[in-house]
């Protein structure tokens, strides 16, 4: 049986119409000019499976590790058998697509996966923006208008893209991405969307996106028009039922407490230092996603010679 220790990931990336370049620049990711508009940093869905990249189980995914470590690498608090987050960076060079995912109560009904999921912002002073719910008082009537008149803006919440603030999207709430946003987002394990506009974007061929009026008209919450923003308790951003997200601002060594009841996915947002366990040590450095196996114990944290900004996201 092999021996777990914490991963660190290969990530794969997406070439989205409206992506940016950002993200290997800002992270010193050895890759080719391009476009990156999405980084799944910790991910087994079949549409983009991350593999391990340090140590003897380098090249391995967790996919090929859970049939024989399941417990071990989630912990107790999982039900399923697969990891059930994916975790990704986004670079909106362009705005995305207004657009929606369905929850766990409609999903099925539409053949879909749900897929709640919130944003924490790498980047911005405000002036980049999300839309995410619809404004007090918009009901179908007034969607369809908007729709067959193309003003989706007017219509959704509008909310500043602030560094170290987030978002929480939960599946039914409409929403987009704005222009210029860097973003870490955490969500079900789920590549379920349903696009209702595009900005009338077409591509190279003058072609346009596909979209998903009927699916997304279903799984609407109409109801779900709440501020969107994360209110922070703590060193907690946000704690829901999926997933919880905490942020550490650690100056000195830090302990990684692992009670066999979640794992411990790590992003590096800022700073660098190392991460050691009883086997081992290795370098953070920023924009580096870690995985923390439940049963592994002893593990520990030091920051270099400045403070080292570590999200970390469990499931409750």
């Amino acid at each position: 049986m092999e021996k777990l220790y914490p991963f660190r990931f290969s990530p794969v990336y997406k070439d989205y119409i409206w992506g940016g370049s950002r993200i290997p620049k800002l992270f010193n990711r050895d890759e080719p000019d391009g476009v990156y508009a999405e980084s799944w940093e910790i991910s087994t869905h079949p549409d983009g499976t991350t593999a391990i990249a340090n140590g003897p189980l380098a090249g391995k995914t967790l996919r090929d590790l859970l049939p024989e470590h399941k417990t071990a690498l989630l912990g107790s608090n999982v039900n399923g058998d697969d990891f059930p987050l994916l975790i990704k960076l986004i670079d909106a060079r362009d705005v995305l697509s207004v657009q929606v995912h369905p929850n766990d109560g409609n999903a099925a009904a539409v053949a879909g996966q749900a897929k709640t999921e919130m944003w924490y912002f790498l980047e911005g002073d405000g002036s980049a923006q999300i839309y995410c719910g619809l404004k007090p008082g918009i009901g179908k009537d007034e969607f369809l208008q908007a729709m067959e008149n193309k003003t989706f803006a007017d219509i959704l919440q509008s909310i500043p893209a602030q560094k170290g603030e987030a978002v929480f999207v939960p599946g039914g709430r409409v929403h987009a991405i704005g222009t210029g946003c860097l973003i870490l987002e955490i969500q079900q394990n789920s590549n379920t969307t349903y696009r209702i506009y595009d900005w009338d974007r077409v591509d190279a061929n003058g072609k346009g996106r596909e979209l998903h009026i009927d699916k997304a008209l279903q799984v609407i919450d109409w109801e779900n028009n709440g501020d969107p923003r994360c209110k922070v308790c703590g060193t907690t951003i946000q704690n829901c039922e999926y997933f919880r997200l905490d942020r550490f601002e650690l100056r000195a060594e830090k302990k990684v407490p692992m009670f066999g009841t979640s794992f411990q996915a790590l992003f590096v947002a800022e700073g660098s230092g190392t991460i050691s366990w009883a086997d081992g040590e290795e370098t953070l450095s920023p924009g580096q996603s870690w995985l923390v196996p439940a049963s592994l114990e002893g593990c520990s944290i030091c920051p270099a010679d400045a403070a080292l900004t570590l999200l970390c996201v469990t499931v409750p």
